[in-house]
């Protein structure tokens, strides 16, 4: 076996000295050393560039360096972690501090990273239990595959709380006896609506146009040769008459005249002169679109040519029924949940049996146990009793419905399992972690069957139950769940943006460009640097003449090519970004740079300290200055800011050609915009291509960033220092297939963390 001899101290500080003075890194040049040697250089910067303020007197981040084992280093690994992301993301040392050379700083990284690795690796496993509630989204999906039934949660549940950034983190989806009679009150709904109401009343459910749509144009998704108009789904309790009354007159400018276009399931239905109709409809979900006939086209023609725009539009439509019922008629739910349909009284309970078992099992994410069917049967003879064979099978769903072991992710220990001791968790309870991982919803039957053989927690078998779950459709939970919260898209519902410019449609474009973005990432499976630098995008016209791009014509969104040069390449040229991250009036660059930082980076924006002047208007109200660049540099030169700002400001700077909607502009305030700036580990900048091209040449930070994001959604809680390693694993073993999402998403899965859980205390 060979041996490596240790190179003198002083051997090595020389021929560190050297290279520094030949103009060359030092870190390559002690490649030439022996393994000991250059940890010791390594190790020795810290000694340099961080204890004079990372000390027990200044405690700079109340990060204390100083006095701490670098030889054990696995003993204070939450501290190295942090020091760790810092180095990463190039953060440390602080702008305007001496630094080594870049290299340098990921040696001491890529040491520190080894060490804290080596260590984990005789850690017992930290997977602390935690006990999950489904959240608002969860449990919609999970009545959607459990009745074939689509429902509006938000009119049933409160609001969730969030937690680093999802809403599906159990420390923050507490329970409340308000919540438990919303359960209660939901389940009983729901029951009747998915067997069938008979007793049904008029209701009137009016489904309204957002305020600020433009009705002028086609809009995607209703038929050709509309313009403007509302779809949407409804469900229709019973077999009976309907009346729709149709609002029109908005959006326009008045008026209110004109041909409209009323269509169910695809199919015209003609209305008079009054707006409305009454009609026979079956019972269950039907697709309904409203729109005004498109009998003369002015938008997207040359004004010579152009007729005045047309006046008026839909307001909405309004439903009002059940009048005259017939019956429940066949339902997808009623054929979801009848799995049988008893001829004599004899064959009831038997049927009953059948439906109840087949239910629970689902809702319950696992076969009953001996003393489950007694107990839900009782509510079935109870609701018999007093009524039909359909009245005893409401009130046992509605027994389910409330049932914590469908409320709640239950997992058990086995029997005499010490507190503390870590233990797979078990097929039921692992397709259960990745049904909701991957569809925010319940385990379908196929993979509740491998967990029935036993077959799941076989690793093969693991790995093509997620292949095959992230082709199904459902798997657009990660869009709509993950994504939309990850990237905070869910707040574009609610800015306000103050420009002209902006409408309901163009904020409609907006969400849709990122959504599908992120949809083709998860598609066609390609590498997560896709979202930084992706050569492609998604518009229809309204983005299309935002963006200033030629040749778009109608509300089809379609896939285009981006050359090299174009600003729009990836998240940091969108217009969902860039609006969210702006302020009602302006742009920011302090929120764009903090975004940046913690969405891209993972590495959170320090908080202001507190009472400290956050604004950048003077003591009058006025602005201090003509652009935003010179308002913030002037914020700047208070030194209490200008360590906080000196790391945001400079990312923001770069993206101050896309004004606050994300449209480019040359110009802020009558003068030129200067997108000038120096990162904090010293790289110059000069707009977003550059950005973009600094933060791809951190890859390995974005990659870790959107594994821990991912990680953190899987798991339901926060990722703490022990997890790290795991982190760098999968990262690693990513690394391999070009980053492809599929395989951050095993590599989460097959983790210790995933498949395993801590022995909670006995209560």
């Amino acid at each position: 076996m060979s041996r490596t001899h240790p190179v003198p101290r002083s051997a090595a500080l020389i021929v560190a000295a050297v290279a520094v003075a030949a103009g060359a890194g030092a870190w390559a040049w002690l490649q030439y050393l022996g393994p000991a040697a250059r940890a010791e250089e390594s190790l020795a910067l810290i000694g340099r560039y961080c204890v004079d303020c990372h000390n027990d007197v200044d405690r700079a981040g109340e990060l204390v360096l100083d006095g701490r084992n670098l030889a054990a280093i696995g003993e204070d690994a939450e501290v190295w972690e942090r020091v760790v992301r810092k180095l990463n993301t190039g953060m440390m040392p602080p702008a305007g501090e001496p630094r080594p050379p870049r290299e340098d700083l990921d040696g001491l990284a890529a040491l520190l990273e080894s060490r804290l690795d080596r260590a984990a690796e005789d850690r017992p496993i930290e997977s602390p239990a935690v006990l999950r509630r489904l959240n608002r989204t969860e449990y919609a999906n999970a009545v959607r595959d459990l009745l074939d039934l689509s429902i509006d949660a938000s009119a049933l549940l409160p609001l969730d709380d969030s937690s680093e950034g999802f809403d599906n983190i159990a420390m923050a989806l507490g329970t409340s006896p308000s919540l438990a009679e919303a359960y209660i009150a939901a389940a009983m709904k729901l029951s009747r609506a998915a067997i069938g109401d008979r007793s049904a009343q008029q209701t009137q459910v009016a489904y309204n146009v957002p305020e600020g749509l433009k009705q002028d144009r086609h809009l995607e998704g209703m038929p050709l040769g509309t313009r403007g108009g509302i779809r949407f789904e409804h469900q229709f309790p019973l077999d009976a008459e309907y009346e729709f009354r149709l609002g029109r007159g908005f959006g326009g400018g008045g008026g209110g005249g004109g041909q409209v276009d009323f269509t169910i399931d695809g199919t015209p239905v003609s209305v008079g002169r009054g707006g409305a109709i009454r009609i026979p409809v079956s019972a269950g979900p039907h697709t309904i679109t409203v729109a005004s006939v498109e009998t003369r086209r002015s938008a997207g023609v040359d004004d010579v040519y152009s007729a005045p725009a047309p006046t008026g539009g839909i307001r909405g439509v309004e439903i009002d029924g059940p009048l005259n019922p017939t019956g429940v008629g066949t339902t997808p739910s009623r054929r979801r949940l009848l799995s049988c349909v008893p001829e004599v009284p004899a064959e009831e309970p038997a049927c009953a049996s059948e439906i109840v078992t087949t239910v629970a099992t689902r809702a319950f994410r696992r076969p009953l146990a001996a003393t489950d069917l007694p107990e839900l049967m009782r509510f079935y003879e109870a609701g018999r009793a007093t009524g039909s064979f359909e009245d005893g099978i409401q009130q046992a769903l509605a027994r389910i419905l409330v049932d914590p072991r469908f409320l709640f992710r239950l997992e058990n220990d086995p029997p005499g399992l010490a507190a503390g001791t870590a233990h797979p968790v078990d097929d039921y309870e692992l397709a259960t972690r990745l049904s909701f991982f991957l569809w925010s919803s319940i385990p379908d039957d196929a993979l509740l069957e491998a967990a029935t053989g036993g077959q799941l927690r076989e690793p093969a078998t693991l790995a093509a139950e997620v292949g095959r779950m992230l082709a199904d459709p459902k798997a657009d939970a990660l869009v709509h769940n993950f994504a939309a919260q990850w990237l905070r898209l869910r707040e574009l519902e609610s800015v306000t943006p103050d420009a002209d410019a902006f409408d309901e449609n163009l904020r409609a474009s907006m969400a849709r460009e990122s959504e599908l973005l992120f949809g083709t990432v998860l598609r066609e499976d390609l590498s997560v640097l896709t979202l930084l630098d992706a050569d492609f995008t998604f518009v229809d016209e309204r983005l299309a003449r935002h963006y200033r791009i030629d040749g778009i014509r109608g509300s089809h969104f379609r896939r285009i090519e981006l050359p090299a040069a174009s600003p729009r390449r990836g998240l940091l040229g969108q217009a969902s970004i860039l609006t969210l991250t702006s302020v009602t009036n302006r742009t920011s660059p302090v929120i764009r740079g903090a975004w940046v930082l913690e969405t891209l980076q993972g590495s959170p924006a320090p908080v202001p300290p507190p009472n400290v002047e956050t604004t950048l208007a003077g003591d009058d109200g006025s602005e201090v200055a003509e652009t935003v660049r010179e308002r913030l540099e002037a914020h700047r030169a208070d030194p209490v800011c200008a360590s906080c700002h000196a790391i945001m400001d400079p990312i923001g700077f770069t993206l101050e050609n896309f004004d606050l909607i994300g449209a480019w502009r040359d110009a802020d305030g009558g003068q030129a915009i200067d997108s000038t700036a120096v990162l904090t580990d010293g790289t110059p900048v000069d707009g977003p291509d550059t950005l973009r091209a600094a933060l791809l040449d951190r890859s390995g930070t974005f990659v870790a960033t959107a594994a821990e994001k991912l990680m953190t959604y899987a798991l339901g809680r926060r990722l703490e220092h022990y997890d790290m390693p795991a982190i760098r694993a999968i990262v690693r073993a990513a690394a391999g297939d070009n980053y492809r999402f599929s395989s951050l998403v095993q590599g989460i899965v097959a983790s210790d963390a995933f498949r395993m859980r801590v022995a909670a205390e006995a209560e």
